[in-house]
């Protein structure tokens, strides 16, 4: 068999299906079995509330995006990086647009009252965290060097501030 190495991250799962599929089977999931917890708070708190993450969620996206095309690298994750950012909004997280899908997806469980939406979340985060967001640290990682490795001790992985004194560092 013959190794073709190619010039991107070796995830498992492509990111935007990984997003498609947490968001779907939920629905399915509700449709068939409805937990019906959301759905006892009053709609306009749900709205606005709803409506505020998956704002912000779409925000972070979409931010994320466009410095990544102003940078001059590639958005889609089957194409190579071609330079790192670090300013902006990459400068606050290493993944805008990762923690911009998770606002989105909670707002659209708040706003539809979806319920098995955030109890999925859960495994379809660690699918995310460890078959797509540490493959793709390692391969920036082994492309970019010790400006990488510089950047994971300053910037942190999701959250500023989830972790004090510990920026999430992607290799040790």
């Amino acid at each position: 068999m013959v190794s073709q190495d190619r010039d991107r991250s070796n995830f498992i799962v492509f990111p935007p299906l990984l997003l498609l599929v947490t968001i779907a089977l939920p629905c399915l999931l509700q449709w068939f079995f409805p937990l019906g917890l959301l759905t006892t708070i009053d709609l306009r708190w749900r709205a606005v509330a709803g409506g505020l993450l998956l704002a912000a969620g779409v925000a972070l996206s979409i931010v994320g995006g466009r410095a990544l095309v102003r940078r001059g690298t590639n958005v889609n994750p089957l194409l190579p990086t071609l330079a790192l950012d670090a300013d902006g909004i990459f400068g606050w997280t290493r993944n805008p647009m990762y923690v911009g899908g998770g606002l989105l997806m909670l707002g659209i469980a708040v706003v539809f009252g979806i319920d098995w939406l955030p109890l999925v979340m859960v495994p379809s985060g660690l699918l995310l965290h460890f078959g797509i967001v540490r493959r793709e640290e390692q391969y920036l990682a082994g492309k970019f060097g010790e400006e990488y490795r510089r950047y994971c001790a300053q910037v942190p992985r999701y959250f500023p501030g989830l972790a004090p004194g510990h920026h999430q560092e992607s290799l040790r």
